[in-house]
């Protein structure tokens, strides 16, 4: 079955390296790039969003890329948090069970159906970065473990456009990644040795990774070998600093043995979605020394934290480490080195200029994100016409579904895009990665492939792509592109899926097989069907009666379900 698709994926995968990259001719200082056909749009979009849409691609081309990326700046943002409490609303009245379920169906609804989607993308790359999971039992054990996940993703969306430092700091004081990292209720008092988990992480994956790399992504060594970026004894020193922090309360501070331990007397009903509070009974009162700096023994848990935390985002690593993984999660699996340098430097600067133009990104601060995202977006190799063919990166799961409803107008019966648990269709739920480290590894490198014969090439998604999950795709396409996905609530008088597409602008093309083929290939591809490709879907649609009630929606099905199972859909280009 590999060889069916993962195979032929692999295989199209392969040739996606770095390298110069060409760009477009430059456009006219101060004036917003606009792409050339409607080719070039939806490539952007699929590289900017969770999947164009006919209106997106006309507002791209009207207003050009840098506009539209100021627009989608502009747009508010949804709170994950406030749908959950509508379902269910905190507290949590008693005798209430309570899913993960409604936070799936809040991260859909606002994937699929949100207009802000440079926001969404950008919101879901930061999720696979700043993991927390409902994969994780100490994050399903109580009734309101989904209002906090909620309420983390609320945290990454509220600083998608803003600035990274404000990210570590509002993870790192909240309840759900003190769960998940094992920080909440971490003790340094009376010589106790503190849990190191959230110590070892916020370094390795938040910030600086494992070794000191150059601006442009590449490792720095020393007689040929890599420069680890921190040992031991950095973890357990860093480690006092993550001590005297657990469950908050709404009120005035109550820093009491009860509410640290979370026993049911003194636990707020909102602790779940507010930040830990600092009880300084239980923190380290030594001197902690990390990364050459020195926090003095005696100093307040808060200024810790903080010095802790601005230390970290100092780094130099933290740029081109956080960068590359922006590119890898939107753009291309393996950028040139001089397409991780730009947005380094985005970062490190918190500004980008758009390359040919005047249009400034950023605040100037750094770790500005606005700077970064245009950076990922804009960079020539992101842009420029040999990187449809040069560049690239196997489209995960959810990007594939969400890239299919919103090409082909999905909407939900119910309004809430009831959308659940997935690890059994796609390998993939969101807000569910199974570790610490996502769904796969930035550097995931799929064995026995040709992508592993060549030194330097990564892979990431394809560490999910194996042959249980490559079977389970097809035969899960075959049930969803006509008939959608989702369950529709018992006794709701609602029939058949909550999620379809309506495949209305298809449908109207049915009786002219060139024509849907066409239609398909652009909002699925972005025109990157090779010609056999493209006329095998073309010959499929044919072969199926133009004439009879379901002959649209069959000519119509078989396309999408051909196309989406195409190299040149699997791999975003």
């Amino acid at each position: 079955m590999r060889s069916l698709l993962a195979g032929a994926a692999i295989a199209a995968l392969a040739a996606c390296g770095g390298g110069d990259k060409s760009s477009d001719p430059a456009p006219v200082a101060g004036q917003s790039t606009r792409p050339a056909s409607d080719a070039e749009a939806v490539r952007f979009l699929q590289q900017a969003t969770f999947g164009a849409t006919p209106a997106d691609i006309a507002r791209v081309k009207e207003i050009g890329y840098e506009n539209w990326i100021n627009e989608q700046f502009a747009l508010p943002r949804n709170s994950h948090l406030e749908f959950l409490t509508r379902q269910v609303p905190l507290p949590i009245p008693a005798n209430t069970t309570v899913s993960s379920a409604p936070l799936y169906y809040s991260f859909w609804r606002q994937a699929i159906s949100a207009p802000d989607q440079l926001r969404q993308r950008t919101t879901f790359s930061l999720s696979q970065i700043v993991v927390t999971s409902a994969a994780e039992a100490q994050l399903s054990n109580d009734a309101d473990d989904a209002h906090g996940l909620a309420a983390h993703l609320d945290i990454l969306s509220e600083h998608a456009f803003g600035n990274y430092r404000d990210i570590l700091q509002s993870v790192s004081t909240h309840p759900t990644m003190g769960t998940y990292l094992t920080s909440l209720s971490n003790r340094g008092d009376n010589g106790r040795t503190p849990d190191e988990n959230y110590a070892r992480e916020v370094m390795q994956l938040f910030t600086i990774g494992l070794f000191e790399l150059n601006m442009d992504g590449t490792q720095k060594t020393v007689n040929g070998q890599p420069v680890e970026t921190y040992d031991m004894d950095d973890i357990r020193n860093l480690a006092k600093v993550f001590t005297g922090w657990s469950w908050g309360n709404q009120g005035t501070a109550d820093p009491s043995n009860n509410r640290f331990f979370g026993n049911a007397a003194a636990r707020d009903p909102m602790r779940r979605v507010i930040p830990m509070q600092f009880y300084p009974q239980y923190h380290s009162p030594d001197a902690k020394t990390f990364l050459s700096v020195t926090i003095p023994a005696g100093t307040n848990g808060t200024q810790a934290m903080r010095t802790s935390l601005d230390t970290l985002f100092a780094h130099p690593n933290v740029a081109p480490f956080i960068g590359k993984q922006f590119i890898q999660r939107m753009v291309t699996s393996n950028p040139s080195s001089a397409y991780v340098q730009a947005v380094s430097q985005a970062f490190a600067s918190g500004s980008f200029t758009s390359p040919g133009t005047n249009r400034s990104f950023g605040s100037g601060q750094r770790g500005d994100l606005r700077a970064v995202v245009a950076a990922t977006l804009l960079h020539p190799e992101a842009r420029a016409a040999g990187a449809a063919t040069d560049s690239g990166k196997l489209r995960e799961p959810i990007l594939r579904v969400t890239t299919m409803l919103r090409a082909f107008e999905a909407t939900s019966q119910t309004g809430n895009w009831r959308i659940g648990d997935t690890d059994t269709t796609l390998f993939q739920t969101p807000m569910k990665a199974p570790t610490v480290f996502n769904f796969f590894r930035p550097g995931y490198v799929p064995p026995n492939t040709t992508i592993a014969s060549t030194p330097g090439l990564v892979a990431p998604e394809f560490q999910i792509a194996h042959e249980v999950s490559v079977a389970t795709y097809a035969n899960t396409l075959q049930n969803w592109v006509p008939n959608g996905l989702g369950q529709v609530p018992t006794g709701s008088g609602l029939t058949g899926n909550d999620v379809r597409a309506q495949y209305t602008a298809a449908r109207a093309l049915s009786t002219n097989p060139d024509q849907l083929a066409d239609h398909i290939n652009l909002m699925l591809t972005a025109n990157s069907m090779e010609p056999a490709t493209r006329n095998a879907v073309r010959d499929a649609i044919a072969s199926v009666s133009a004439t009879g009630t379901n002959a649209a929606a069959n000519r119509v099905n078989l396309g999408v379900f051909m196309t989406m199972m195409a190299p040149e859909f699997l791999v975003q280009k």
